[in-house]
């Protein structure tokens, strides 16, 4: 099968029940970064394993490479193997804030390692208990597989590859944040403010309707073709603070059906560990 990237609670039941599909719990707070852990143990999706965005997604020993560096290859590959994924499994990936927290996330790195059939629920946990789905405080066992691969590094950026091509009409570079952070006029998470000279700004909240489902496919479409403008899909870069809400973005624009875009990973906090890198404020 080929599953499209974002789907609904009522398709997602269906495939656990029947399919064997392989939920995975990606709720996190920024705020308070074992609160996602903690409404896990107290609910989820039935069968859903849980992913930490610090400790499962993330390897925050890699110091220069922002808040949220890639893990490697093979730690990834482990964490498959504990969750007992092979690629003929379907994941489906959820959070509580409408993919940005941080099952988008998870969403681009198994897309990134070679996973074909991998979604996000559309509206998140929220969608799923607002269908009257059962939730469970049972722990999953799964058997373990073995699991090898290696990210494509065709689908990213890294911050030497990224300044080189800033003076290029061939990028067109897009930050996520919330427009008050892109302009520099906040900046709660990081010790510089501003963003990347030549960035434009497409805060992923633009992405969801008011009640936390994605916009329309149609409208998606006309707004991100808006966005590139003459640039093609394959020449955008997305980023945001830690590379995380960027690949919401990244998510919104395949399921618009724009295909082939990058992501910078180390964004915009690992953007800033080299003073020497140019940086900008205001609105454009």
């Amino acid at each position: 099968m080929t599953m499209r990237n974002v789907i609904s609670a009522f398709e997602l039941d269906q495939g656990i029940r029947e399919h064997g599909w392989l939920a995975v719990d990606c709720r996190f707070a920024l705020s308070d970064v074992s609160q996602g852990a903690r409404d896990y143990g107290l609910g989820h999706i039935p069968g859903a394993v849980y992913a930490d965005l610090n400790r499962d997604l993330s390897d925050l020993s890699k110091t220069t490479q922002g808040r949220h560096p890639l893990p490697d290859d093979a730690d990834f590959a482990a964490l498959l193997e504990r969750w007992g994924w092979a690629p003929d499994v379907p994941v489906v990936a959820y959070d509580a804030a409408g993919g940005a927290l941080a099952a988008s996330r998870l969403w681009w790195m198994l897309r990134a390692f070679g996973a074909r059939d991998v979604a996000v629920l559309d509206g998140g946990l929220p969608a799923w208990t607002d269908a009257g789905f059962a939730m469970s405080q049972d722990l999953p066992q799964r058997e373990t597989t073995s699991v090898s691969g290696k990210f494509d590094l065709r689908r990213m950026v890294d911050s030497p590859t990224l300044q080189a091509l800033l003076p290029s009409p061939g990028l067109c570079l897009i930050d996520a944040r919330a427009a008050n952070r892109y302009r520099g006029d906040v900046e709660p998470l990081d010790p510089v403010a501003g963003h990347v000279p030549g960035a434009c700004n497409r805060p992923f909240s633009e992405n969801l309707r008011d009640n936390g489902h994605f916009k329309p496919v149609d409208q998606l479409r006309r707004e991100f073709a808006s966005l590139l403008g003459t640039h093609a899909a394959t020449e955008a870069v997305h980023m945001c603070g830690s590379g995380v809400t960027a690949c919401h973005n990244l998510l919104a624009m395949e399921h618009a059906g724009f295909s082939g875009s990058r992501l910078y990973a180390p964004s915009w906090s690992g953007w800033i560990v080299d003073p020497s890198r140019p940086t900008a404020t205001g609105s454009g």
